[in-house]
């Protein structure tokens, strides 16, 4: 059953979508919707099992919750996931099925691209319901969210540089990206024009040697990338990328990357506390999109989105110091913030 899954969290509702005409498996969690509708991106991959699948959305969902709070946005967490391959499978027929069962919702979930999906995909899913965002420029939309979760990442990965390693700049910082896709692209431009060193890698050898070529990049095998001789190590792929074998391998002195749920279990968050890394809270780092894509929903213009991204570097800061000075993990520091600013919201709204 759902609920004995080890990570359901008092999920508020988990919905399993099924469509035979347009092939479509689909699952929808709706995490907490204490401080507004539940958002959360559309991911489509190739998972290799139904319960792997909605292993992922509820811990994906969980995250929302936590990074909306984080970010001070009127909304709650959700997720959803489609069960194939994007490459293969994906069709307009698809989308679009997708969009009624997002719609029978009611407004409970609004969806955003993800893993797997686009801005183009949204214009499909939208034919079918309104709880959408993320759309083009041209659909009346924001836009690619990807540079502003880059944006966000580089601004927290600067703050942690300044906290951990003492230099006001990441000129001369070794980096490490795994994971070359839009946001990791992104981050790549950025940091080389910031003067940093970079060290890629990531399963899709073009893009690799876009990286190589632009940035000047060294390339590494994917295996090897998270145990890279660096300053910083940036999970930009998929998730729990710091487990039981990759993390005694880290050379890294801080973890800041775009990956969602970078930690496989909260206890390795604690692991790396006790070894001096300095993490990142995935959900407060990766932020920069779900702040960008709000706006088609909050109606905030662009100069208070780029200052609330800029500001993820400074709400880095906050968690930083508030787990050295209760001598806890960086990721348990996050979530008690989270949680009290989800607490603190609900009472004030009840006042």
């Amino acid at each position: 059953m759902v609920f004995d899954i080890a990570d359901f969290d008092d999920h508020e509702r988990v919905v399993f979508a099924r469509d035979r005409a347009s092939g479509l498996k689909a699952i929808i969690a709706v995490h907490n919707t204490r401080l507004g509708p539940a958002a959360g991106g559309c991911r489509i991959l190739p998972y290799p099992d139904d319960r792997t699948a909605l292993t992922d959305v509820l811990r994906l969902s969980r995250g929302m919750t936590l990074k909306n709070a984080m970010a001070g946005l009127p909304l709650g967490g959700g997720k959803s996931v489609i069960i194939a391959d994007p490459a293969r499978a994906k069709s307009p027929a698809l989308l679009r099925a997708m969009g009624r069962a997002i719609d029978r919702l009611g407004g409970l979930y609004v969806t955003a691209e993800d893993v797997g999906t686009s801005v183009a995909d949204m214009v499909e899913i939208r034919k079918e319901t309104g709880h959408v965002i993320g759309l083009p420029v041209s659909a009346g939309g924001s836009g690619d969210p990807s540079p502003s979760t880059a944006l966000g990442c580089f601004e927290g990965i600067k703050a942690a540089v300044r906290y951990k390693l003492g230099q006001q700049s990441v000129e001369g910082i070794r980096v490490a990206i795994q994971g070359l896709g839009h946001v990791g692209l992104n981050l790549a431009r950025l940091l080389s024009e910031a003067g940093a060193t970079l060290i890629v890698s990531d399963v899709r050898q073009p893009a690799v040697q876009t990286a190589v070529n632009a940035f000047g990049a060294e390339a590494v095998e994917t295996d090897a990338i998270h145990a890279a001789d660096v300053d910083v190590f940036a999970p930009c792929a998929l998730g729990a990328v710091i487990n039981d074998e990759t993390l005694p391998r880290l050379k890294a002195a801080i973890i800041a990357g775009a990956a969602n749920n970078q930690l496989a279990t909260p206890a390795h968050g604690v692991t790396l506390q006790q070894r001096g890394i300095l993490y990142a809270p995935d959900y407060v780092i990766n932020a920069g999109g779900i702040i960008q894509v709000a706006s088609e929903i909050t109606g905030a213009p662009k100069e208070e989105v780029a200052r609330r991204i800029r500001a993820i570097g400074e709400t880095l800061l906050t968690v930083f110091n508030a787990a050295d000075a209760e001598g806890i993990s960086t990721s348990e520091a996050a979530d008690r913030i989270a949680h009290s600013r989800l607490f603190a919201e609900r009472e004030a709204s009840a006042a």
